[in-house]
């Protein structure tokens, strides 16, 4: 079992940046891929970054690509979400996930393959 709890959401202008943590505690934090998630009002979850387990393989969605840089620390067990030149169209709650992987080189972009969710946090751009 691991929990995950996220944090530094908030309310930024367009233009802004806001880094997002996922703070893990419980099992060894390195043999998890983690991933990051959001959900807009009246909109799906859709994964916006994700990384192996090593930190050197990563994924981006293309609405993201550029702007966004995700990160982990294993002495940590923390991961990172950096969000650069923040639009609108980012604004919604945004979550960490955690995938149980026997692979040091996979990471995951579908919800339904993640074991561990955060509480999510808040980010709101405004215009």
């Amino acid at each position: 079992q691991v929990q995950l709890v996220e944090s530094g959401g908030g309310l930024v202008q367009a233009g802004g940046s806001l880094r997002l943590s996922c703070a893990a505690s419980g099992r060894t934090f390195s043999l998890y891929a983690m991933g990051w998630f959001r959900q807009a009002p009246g909109k799906e979850r859709e994964s916006v970054a994700a990384i192996n387990r090593s930190g050197v393989g990563t994924y981006y969605a293309g609405s993201v690509k550029g702007r966004f840089t995700i990160s982990r620390d294993n002495a940590k067990k923390t991961v990172y979400l950096q969000m650069n030149s923040l639009k609108p169209e980012d604004t919604a709650v945004y979550y960490c996930a955690a995938h149980i992987s026997s692979s040091n080189d996979n990471y995951y972009t579908g919800s339904d393959e993640y074991d561990y969710w955060g509480q999510g946090t808040q980010v709101a751009v405004s215009s």
